[in-house]
């Protein structure tokens, strides 16, 4: 192990002891820190951080910037034990942040990666992921919460998935349906049949008995795109699986427009579900997404006819 790693470790110990999640620790900084021992540098540099934070051309520009923005705050810590390392200035890669229009699955598509999933080997890694894409779909939480949810956060008396640690720290209950209990239920059955004996409390687990990686799932997420021929609709070439829970958003709404419900008046409601801080977060899909302009366009036609 690199002397760089070793104190990757401590830093990851310390900030999360401090009560921070650091989702960065999970993809970003592992990355990063292998780039260094790839390159044989022993120091964190301004140059090597640049090179690291641009060497996947196809991203974004903000995450690009966001990609800086993980390695300075390690970098930071490091300085503390060796003046030689440089800390990348804030302001090094400029970007604004700018919403992209979001791949909305049919529900064929979600069929289709159901399917997939079906394939997968060995049964309990199918069982696994068929549960979790089911999941993401009908309740449109985060790939990361429900990687991070607990057999303790599902109450079947109450219907609810209670979402803890989330993106703003907030938890949050999601209100599910009686066949998503009894789906989540087959699920334990089967996974605790497997591994009786498992330490974690994890609600989705690996094949090793283990919480799932973000990783992992990405990359599999990524093989079960490719078995189930879907491709992108959006303004990206792949679709991802954080589009999932754009489509609960986009279906919801459409669902609300075309049964004559009040959306002003319920959009706090999905906000709630969806976990958002700010309720522009979630009027954005009336604008971001040309699934719901047809309704949007509608409802303002019929508005301007009830005015004449």
């Amino acid at each position: 192990m690199s002397e760089l790693r070793a104190h990757f470790g401590d830093y990851v110990k310390l900030r999360r002891s401090l009560g921070f999640v650091l989702k960065e620790a999970d993809c970003l900084l592992p990355s990063f820190v292998a780039f260094c021992e790839a390159a044989d540098a022993e120091v964190v540099t301004t140059q090597l951080a640049l090179a690291w934070a641009v060497s996947r051309p196809q991203v974004l520009p903000v995450t690009k910037r966001q990609r800086l923005a993980a390695v300075r705050g390690f970098a930071e810590y490091l300085k503390s034990f060796d003046d030689r390392t440089e800390v990348p200035p804030p302001d090094l890669l400029p970007a604004t942040y700018r919403r992209v229009t979001p791949h909305i699955y049919t529900d064929g598509e979600i069929d289709a990666l159901m399917a997939a999933a079906a394939t997968l080997n060995p049964s309990f890694r199918s069982c696994t992921y068929q549960t979790l894409i089911g999941l993401l779909a009908v309740s449109g939480i985060r790939i990361g919460e429900a990687i991070r949810l607990d057999g303790s956060d599902i109450d079947n008396s109450r219907s609810v998935l209670m979402v803890r640690n989330s993106k703003l720290e907030r938890a949050r209950e999601v209100p599910l349906h009686c066949s998503t209990l009894a789906a989540l239920a087959a699920y334990k059955t089967e996974r605790d049949r497997h591994f009786p004996d498992r330490l974690n409390e994890s609600f989705f687990v690996s094949t090793l008995g283990t919480r799932l990686h973000p990783c992992t799932v990405r990359h599999t997420y990524w093989h079960l795109i490719a078995l189930a021929g879907v491709h992108g609709r959006g303004q990206r070439s792949r679709p991802r699986i954080h589009d999932i829970r754009h489509s609960f958003a986009v279906k919801t709404l459409a669902n609300w427009y075309q049964h004559g419900v009040d959306v002003d008046a319920s959009m706090p409601l999905l906000s709630r579900v969806l976990g958002h801080a700010n309720p522009a977060s979630t009027y954005w899909y009336l604008s971001g997404a040309p699934e719901l302009f047809t309704d949007v366009a509608s409802r303002i036609g019929h508005l301007f006819e009830d005015m004449a």
